[in-house]
């Protein structure tokens, strides 16, 4: 039985970066868990002044009183797109490597302090708020930057030992275009994370908060 070249080619990637998938995955969460604690470190007002904001926006929410989903689309998929793609100009930089890092690691420490926040702040409301309004579009668009890191490491550490080191390579042209149908695979993706951030998670969103602020009416 012959295995599919998608699948081939995938389960070779795999062998070949598996510790490097570990190390960024532990960097990744290691963020998480730092934004989780930067909530902790937040002023009684300066949490205050945060849930104002959150408890307006979750009552625009309810309101339908928001942007436009085409526009939210635009916005998202424009922010997902420049941080990918910021990954991938720096994986051609040599000295880019760090950088790269840095993000994984910003982007994890956003969705810690995200969660972090609402569950701090409204408990077991705020664990459902968050799984409907952070997870769905985050569950497609943090494995594809994940996946993007690693490459873009790769390749960076490609760049660095051949310019360095000067090992003996062929033409470099091949290793390109793969690495920008990387990228182009990765945007085609990343429309799937917009579109479920602007279509999808509003409403989940509205219902979440409606569905709350009844139980909460209830128990008053």
């Amino acid at each position: 039985m012959r295995t599919h070249p998608l699948k081939s080619a995938v389960a070779v990637h795999w062998r070949e970066h598996a510790s490097l998938y570990v190390f960024v995955i532990v960097l990744f969460l290691m963020g998480v868990v730092f934004g989780a604690m930067i909530v902790n470190s937040l002023s009684f007002s300066q949490k205050q002044d945060l849930y104002y904001y959150l408890t307006q926006f979750f009552g625009q929410v309810s309101k339908d009183n928001i942007a436009s989903a085409h526009d939210m689309f635009r916005q998202s998929y424009m922010h997902n797109i420049k941080y990918t793609a910021l990954m991938w100009v720096l994986g051609i930089s040599v000295i880019g490597l760090p950088i790269i890092l840095v993000l994984l690691f910003f982007k994890g420490v956003v969705v810690g302090f995200t969660v972090g926040f609402l569950v701090n702040q409204m408990g077991w409301r705020g664990f459902l708020l968050s799984f409907v309004s952070v997870m769905p579009q985050n569950l497609v668009s943090i494995p594809l930057m994940i996946v993007m890191g690693v490459i873009s490491i790769s390749f960076s550490l490609y760049m660095v030992r051949n310019q360095f080191m000067k090992r003996p390579h062929g033409s470099m042209f091949p290793m390109v275009m793969r690495y920008a149908a990387a990228m182009a695979a990765a945007a085609l993706g990343l429309l799937l994370s917009s579109a479920i951030e602007a279509y999808l998670s509003p409403a989940l969103m509205k219902q979440a908060v409606e569905w709350t602020m009844n139980i909460k009416l209830n128990i008053i």
